[in-house]
């Protein structure tokens, strides 16, 4: 059977773009979602091209199965075990990167996910459905302060204490919280002020959802790996979509552009200067116009290009 959610990949032509495909080179999809940058990804290749996908969604991996590709490859994992991955196939440098991260169109409008508030279902937001913890065990478990640290860290919540009290109140005095609506509405009782054209839920169910999935950890711990894998001149291209996640991206390309500081008239020649790794590709990209107005999620999503310039010999 078909899926009947519809999904639009954000910053599609940017992002691919951005990526300078080379025809036969290898190339490394860390968030397959419904395929739609891996399919532009492999019109650019020739025979001799490669693409390798991964996703820890199992109905992402399912999806896949309609590219009947010999180039392409989906495997199922979160994308932080790419080094594994590429070791099992004997890959030990790509061309280039993408990565798309936080929760998907199809996630969010599959109410049995209980990613969004804006159909009711079980409070679940797993991305791999393999694991046993779930959103509702973190707000029928978790203390008021470890809410109160979730939803002000991972959410960015005002009225991050506040929410968990009447979260923890709920649960002892009335019942558990077992599905998307009911936890909406203990948010909005919650928050006093509420912000022009969001509903007040918006920030603390984007935290628990980076809480459970472990996405900060994921992108912080996978970014040197992936710039590890890229060849000389490879890219790595990264779209996110909330502040948290652009600021580890930037914060990391930052860091990789560092060089020793000689300080002046030190006599020292060029060469004996340790060189950046990497190199900027343009300047932050947000969507244009004609792609919010078709697809207003990609309002928040933002996509940051390097390149790696140089392998440093140890």
């Amino acid at each position: 059977m078909k899926e009947e959610f519809t999904h639009t990949p954000v910053l599609l032509k940017e992002s691919i773009d951005g990526l300078n495909i080379h025809s036969e080179g290898i190339y490394l999809d860390c968030t397959f979602g419904r395929g739609g940058h891996s399919q532009e990804i492999l019109k650019k290749l020739n025979e001799k091209g490669s693409l390798i996908a991964i996703d820890q969604d199992l109905a992402a991996v399912k999806a896949a199965e309609f590219i009947r590709d010999k180039r392409f490859q989906i495997c199922h994992g979160k994308f932080s075990l790419m080094a594994e991955i590429l070791k099992k196939k004997k890959i030990t440098k790509v061309d280039g990167i993408l990565m798309d991260l936080g929760v998907s169109s199809p996630q969010l409008d599959d109410s049995q996910r209980g990613f969004s508030f804006k159909s009711d279902g079980l409070l679940d937001m797993r991305m791999n459905q393999n694991h046993s913890e779930t959103a509702a065990d973190i707000v029928n478990n978790y203390d008021i302060n470890e809410l109160a640290y979730i939803f002000k860290v991972y959410g960015e919540e005002r009225f991050a204490k506040r929410v968990a009290k009447f979260i923890v109140q709920y649960r002892e005095e009335i019942n558990q919280i077992t599905t998307t609506s009911q936890l909406a509405q203990i948010i909005n009782n919650a928050i006093p002020k509420k912000e022009p054209g969001k509903d007040g839920a918006t920030r603390s169910f984007q935290a628990l959802r980076i809480k459970l999935n472990q996405e900060i950890d994921e992108i912080e711990k996978t970014l040197p790996i992936a710039f590890e894998y890229l060849k000389k001149n490879g890219r790595l291209a990264v779209i996110s979509f909330h502040s948290l996640e652009d600021r580890i991206v930037k914060n990391f390309t930052k860091n990789k552009l560092q060089t020793d500081l000689i300080p002046k008239y030190i006599p020292i020649k060029a060469s004996e200067i340790k060189q950046s790794t990497l190199r900027k590709i343009g300047k932050l990209i947000t969507p244009s116009e004609r792609e919010l107005k078709s697809n207003p999620r990609s309002r928040s999503a933002k996509l940051r290009i390097m390149e790696r310039v140089a392998i440093n010999e140890a």
